[in-house]
């Protein structure tokens, strides 16, 4: 006799186990403690085998029956209930594996030890913030161009399209580290057409000091600045060298050698990803070996004030540059570049060669180490030729250009 709702409920349990059918093989077991489980009896190639269906009341009486009738009927098809139970969740753990998240993850793991330490804490937290929450637990291989475009459309929603944009390349990343491992076919990225999704980018320039009369002034400012002595050389430093903000904080003693002059910038500290050649002039050598009786014995030029583990903070150079009297719109860390640059083609130095020394590295990267090659001499020489006028400047002489002296 089929069983109903109400036998169930009123089945109590006895000191041994007690099976309640329903038939088909369905039935009802009550352990001695009271719990009801379902399972299927039933045989496959002349053997008998059970199948848990759940339990009950989770699994209601009409749940327990549907599943009964879907195990009939793979049996009907020469398929084991039990096996086939064990290959959807094989298959199901597979897919958990290759989630968006995870295949993001690893590839995250395998690219941040070539990233700055800068970059590698915003990629990470954007992905957290903007890219897992939507695509994470989703399999890689199942997602598509309109999966991307919700993540780019959120992004753009909070008016971050710069990051937007760079979130579409780094999961285009993603997904073409899951093709190489044979975990997807394609990468959406590819579908997706930014300048028909986002509005053109805003450049912004960063503020600076381009005349030389004011670039005269910073010079002397920086030479009076009485704040803390790796501050101060810093300071000195970072119009000599005319880097970015990042690479010089991070600066490392092993880059440096002082018998070619130079430093060496790793591949994985530039926005570029080349390693990049700093000629170093007579004065920038003079700066660094000042700073390096003070931290020497360290990783860093240029540590920070609570530990020497880790460089300066991203906002010293920033902050003195408040302390001197330079507002945010005059003049920041990074807006020595802009003023060698200014100032380096008004002096006439070639284009090329300025350009080549501020690592506006070129898309192609046979090229780019070409072309670096190819201007390092120039480079060098006008590295020392920039020093020498930046001293004329600060002692107040006139300056003539330099064009063809680099040359």
């Amino acid at each position: 006799m089929p069983l109903s709702d109400t036998a169930i409920k009123k089945a109590k349990p006895t000191d041994k186990p007690q099976r309640l059918f329903d038939g088909g093989g369905l039935y009802l077991e009550i352990s001695p403690a009271g719990g009801k489980l379902w399972r299927l009896k039933y045989r496959c190639a002349g053997k008998e085998k059970r199948l848990a269906l759940g339990k009950y009341p989770d699994v209601p009486l009409a749940r327990a029956r549907e599943r009964r009738e879907e195990a009939r009927r793979l049996l009907a098809e020469g398929i084991d209930p039990s096996e086939h139970r064990k290959a959807t969740k094989s298959l199901q753990t597979g897919l958990a594996a290759n989630t968006f998240e995870v295949i993001g993850r690893e590839w995250y793991a395998k690219t941040a030890p070539t990233l700055a330490d800068s970059t590698k804490g915003k990629l990470l937290k954007y992905l957290e913030s903007d890219v897992f929450p939507i695509l994470g637990k989703r399999p890689i291989a199942d997602l598509a161009a309109p999966d991307l475009l919700k993540v780019i459309h959120r992004i753009e929603g909070r008016g971050a399209v710069d990051v937007a944009r760079r979130m579409h390349n780094v999961c285009g990343r993603i997904f073409r580290y899951a093709v190489g491992k044979g975990l997807a076919t394609r990468d959406p990225s590819r579908d997706i057409e930014l300048k028909d999704i986002l509005p053109p980018a805003d450049v912004q320039h960063h503020a600076s000091v381009t005349d030389p009369k004011a670039a005269e002034g910073l010079l002397r400012a920086i030479e009076g600045f009485s704040g803390t002595f790796t501050t101060r050389c810093a300071l000195r430093l970072a119009p000599l060298v005319f880097v970015r903000p990042g690479e010089l904080r991070h600066a490392e003693w092993t880059e440096f050698d002082f018998t070619k002059a130079e430093w060496r910038i790793p591949a994985g500290k530039m926005k570029m990803k080349e390693q990049h050649i700093v000629p170093l002039s007579a004065q920038a050598i003079a700066v660094i070996r000042e700073v390096k009786a003070l931290t020497g014995s360290g990783r860093y030029l240029f540590p920070g004030e609570r530990t020497s583990e880790r460089p300066m903070s991203e906002n010293t150079i920033n902050a003195a540059l408040r302390r001197m009297g330079y507002a945010k719109e005059e003049m920041t860390g990074h807006g020595f570049r802009s003023m060698a640059s200014t100032l380096l083609h008004e002096l006439g130095l070639p284009h090329a060669v300025i350009e080549s020394q501020l690592a506006h590295g070129e898309r192609n990267k046979v090229s780019a180490a070409y072309n670096f090659a190819k201007y390092l001499p120039e480079c060098r020489a006008m590295m020392q030729q920039w020093a020498d006028y930046l001293d004329q400047l600060k002692a107040g002489a006139e300056v003539r250009p330099l064009r063809g002296t680099a040359a």
